[in-house]
């Protein structure tokens, strides 16, 4: 059902192919930006925070692409508030589709597919140039560290989807949490302090999206002493998280009472 009601909004968007491509274009353009930033820090310092500009955008491309990947299939939960607003939700539950399927596909457009281009670009370019021993395993971990990453962004966006069933106006402060965790990843996190890489770790996961199997691929120490096990661990935090936004949305479901309009 939901690769149907996206190829609904795919169809209607050909409509237009050029303003579709031109999209598709200025969204990959807009996104790009992040990684010239990174370039532009290294033509300043050449290391950042103990690790190289390929290390960096390895990091980068992890993140992105990930994060790619879950805005384009759950992106548009954040717009749950506005339809509890409006009274659409009602009108969402008494179709025979669920409404967390509904809303993710809502405006499906194929310009979200633009973000994948330089997160894909700036992870190719950084493989080829980072300097590690590779193994099996480390080639097997790039794409279980992308797919564990997407899972863990997308059950952010469903669970800050779901406290909007209770806290209505909270769109911005969800922002924080998913635009957010998505900036915050792209960066070693030896930039920031013991305490709040600890907080992004064991409170909001977000170190498991890409820099503890980071620290496995690139062979670098954990900042904060954790086994090595900890490495290998994004996988089951992805499913741990999952099942907490599967709970999450079901129990707002639940407890969510009509506007009355």
């Amino acid at each position: 059902m939901y690769g149907l009601l996206v190829w609904t909004w795919v169809r209607a968007a050909a409509q237009y192919p050029v303003s579709m491509v031109l999209l598709a274009l200025a969204t990959a353009v807009v996104t790009g930006l992040d990684a010239a930033a990174i370039v532009l820090l290294f033509s300043q310092a050449p290391r950042i925070a103990g690790f190289g500009s390929s290390e960096v955008l390895f990091l980068y491309g992890t993140s992105a692409l990930s994060f790619g990947i879950s805005d384009i299939l759950f992106g548009t939960t954040e717009r749950l508030g506005y339809h509890v607003r409006q009274g659409t939700l009602d009108a969402m539950l008494v179709r025979p589709v669920s409404p967390l399927i509904q809303i993710a596909t809502e405006e499906f457009s194929p310009r979200r597919f633009g973000k994948l281009v330089p997160a894909a670009a700036a992870l190719a370019f950084a493989l080829a140039r980072v300097e590690v021993a590779w193994t099996p395993g480390r080639v097997a971990m790039i794409p279980v560290m992308v797919l564990s990453g997407a899972a863990i962004f997308g059950a952010l966006w469903v669970l800050t989807a779901a406290v909007q069933f209770v806290i209505v106006d909270i769109h911005g402060a969800s922002k924080s949490l998913t635009y957010g965790g998505g900036f915050l990843t792209q960066y070693p996190m030896t930039m920031f302090a013991r305490d709040f890489v600890r907080g992004v770790t064991f409170v909001v996961p977000l170190a498991f999206v890409n820099w503890q199997p980071a620290l496995y691929v690139l062979d670098r120490p954990d900042p904060l002493g954790l086994p090595g096990a900890a490495r290998f661990a994004s996988p089951l935090v992805a499913a741990a998280l999952c099942g907490a936004a599967a709970l999450a949305w079901r129990a707002g479901l639940r407890h969510y009472r009509s506007t009355g309009s």
